[in-house]
């Protein structure tokens, strides 16, 4: 009787654990799986566990975004990495190149889109959404770089980017901006300090360790794995932009304190020589963007920019930087064409080459061409009487995207040293008088041209 008693209780216990193992499997499956993205209908072709996961949560990120209007492009650099190699294909294929999940199936913890502001704004109905199918979120906001001036540190925070959380996947939902230089701005992500840091792994997410600047992307609608998407017409152009859209805000606040030591310069002569560098400035970048030829503002320029968020008034030119591996024979007949006159040249391609064009009334065009060293970089300068060459040698710098005149324009990342190698520790002290044979630190004489070059390496116009 004992042994029959056992054996029944073994025989209940076994069933009851056989029906709660049941109850559980179907729980997950009608009810965790859909509130947590973890099973969904199958996609074509898709693969199976984590794989099938990521384009799950892609799809109703996309229902999501649908549903309240929102319009969005996929940004994301690994996926368009793969999509470039396949571009023609999914062209030409209004359902995708192919039966299987290649692309939003791909490992990664989390998939990139960018947002136009100026294309929506309501949040709150988006979020509530959200949660019902399932998704934490997070909100990054920041200071409106946009409403920054010399009269007024705003201070006002606008949203820069957001985070969708389903199941193991992420959405990074990153918000462009265009600003006055007509172009797109996001901005960088910096977590309060009450911001939950596990959320996901923020040090791997691709847009947001600095603020970036683009282009504004022709947008291509395409279909990729089953599922609708924008994405940049030229994703390879979108792919080299993001590896330099490193972006530096000019800054406002020390050059409010510095013009609290030293006056600005508000005379009718400085207000019109500052109108017409701008206009100099912006002529320029149209010239040498048009030539696809990369520079940046250099020497008092980038001093102006730097110190003061503006052009010093007494410095009476433009100053421009340019690369002498970009150097291109049509710079000096596209800028006459543009109506600049070759003013003089000096140097040439394998030496020290500069160039000067003269603008508007006394104010001059300077375009300085750097070469590379082994551990330095250094441009020339020549004394046309003379002959003698001087060279002027900075730390190696790479460079970044900023906004001056309402200008995107590049600067030297590296603008402390940059600007110290040009004019030392006391850079901070407006000086008036400046002798550029001696004046900078970093000048070095550079020997004399021969004279039976004469003709060719000191031009002057």
């Amino acid at each position: 009787m004992q042994k029959i008693n056992k054996n029944v209780v073994l025989a209940l216990l076994s069933l009851t654990s056989l029906v709660f193992l049941l109850f559980q499997l179907y729980y997950y499956k009608f009810y965790l799986s859909q509130k947590n993205g973890a099973a969904f209908s199958k996609v074509r072709g898709s693969q199976s566990g984590q794989d099938s996961t990521r384009w799950h949560v892609v799809r109703k990120f996309l229902g999501l975004i649908s549903s309240h209007n929102i319009q969005v492009y996929l940004i994301d650099p690994l996926i368009l990495e793969l999509v470039d190699k396949d571009i023609e294909q999914i062209r030409s294929s209004p359902d995708g190149p192919s039966p299987e999940c290649k692309y939003f199936c791909s490992p990664r913890d989390f998939t990139t889109f960018a947002l136009l502001d100026k294309t929506w704004k309501h949040e709150v109905g988006l979020f509530r959404t959200a949660e019902k199918m399932g998704f934490q979120w997070l909100k990054i906001i920041n200071k409106d770089p946009r409403l920054d001036g010399m009269d007024d540190l705003s201070g006002i925070e606008i949203p820069l980017h957001y985070i969708f959380k389903l199941a193991s996947h992420a959405i990074h939902l990153v918000v462009f901006y265009e600003r006055s230089g007509n172009y797109l701005w996001h901005g960088p992500l910096r977590l309060k300090q009450h911001m939950d840091r596990k959320f996901v792994p923020f040090r791997k997410l691709h847009f947001g360790r600095y603020p970036g600047a683009y282009e504004k992307p022709e947008l291509l609608p395409v279909s990729i794995d089953d599922l609708k998407v924008q994405i940049p017409k030229n994703p390879s152009r979108f792919l080299e932009e993001m590896s330099h859209s490193r972006f530096l805000e000019c800054r406002y606040r020390e050059a409010r304190a510095f013009f609290q030591l030293y006056p600005d310069d508000a005379s009718l002569d400085a207000v019109e020589f500052r109108k017409k560098a701008k206009s100099l400035l912006h002529l320029a970048a149209l010239t040498l963007n048009n030539l696809r030829v990369k520079f940046w503002l250099s020497s008092g320029t980038c001093l102006g920019w730097y110190r003061q968020c503006s052009v010093i008034p007494h410095s009476k030119d433009v100053d421009l930087g340019v690369f002498i591996r970009d150097y291109k024979a049509d710079i000096i007949p596209a800028f006459q064409k543009a109506g600049l006159q070759l003013k003089h040249k000096f140097g040439k391609v394998e030496d020290s080459l500069e160039l000067s064009f003269q603008g508007e009334d006394d104010v001059k065009l300077d375009i300085f061409f750097f070469y590379e060293g082994d551990d330095h970089i250094w441009n020339g300068g020549t004394q046309a009487k003379s002959g003698k060459k001087f060279k002027y040698l900075f730390p190696k710098f790479t460079l970044c995207w900023t906004e001056f005149v309402e200008l995107k324009v590049h600067v030297p990342c590296e603008t402390l040293q940059y600007v110290e190698a040009n004019y030392g520790p006391d850079w901070k002290v407006p000086v008036k008088m400046w002798d550029w044979k001696s004046s900078p630190p970093n000048v070095q004489y550079n020997g004399v041209w021969p004279v039976d070059e004469w003709d060719d390496v000191i031009q002057i116009y």
